[in-house]
């Protein structure tokens, strides 16, 4: 059975045993810690689907890890103008652990 689930404004399909890295949720999360994902978009498999209220994704939380970082670089030409930025976004590993109706 497979899940579409909706994380940090992304969707992801997800089945039992997959490894996935979705953004940091506000509450903090630790190493080990079993998390229940809620927003469930769309669930199915083989030959029937099922509701997506009904659905219950279980996962267990791998660690945190970054992205690579991003580089923002703006410049005016003949103003001598030049700012430089990275950002790196903060992500949650996750393993899925059962996708249940």
């Amino acid at each position: 059975m497979y899940a579409i689930l909706r994380a940090g404004g992304k969707q992801l399909k997800v089945s039992p045993g997959d490894v996935v890295r979705i953004e940091k949720p506000a509450a903090g999360v630790e190493k080990g810690q079993t998390l229940k994902l809620s927003e469930v978009v769309f669930a199915g498999g083989g030959d029937k689907a099922a509701g997506a209220k009904s659905v219950t994704v279980t996962a267990t939380v791998l660690g945190p890890v970054r992205t690579r970082k991003v580089i923002v670089f703006k410049k005016k030409r003949t103003k001598q103008f030049r700012r430089t930025k990275g950002h790196r976004q903060n992500l949650v590993e996750i393993r899925i652990d059962s996708v249940e109706a």
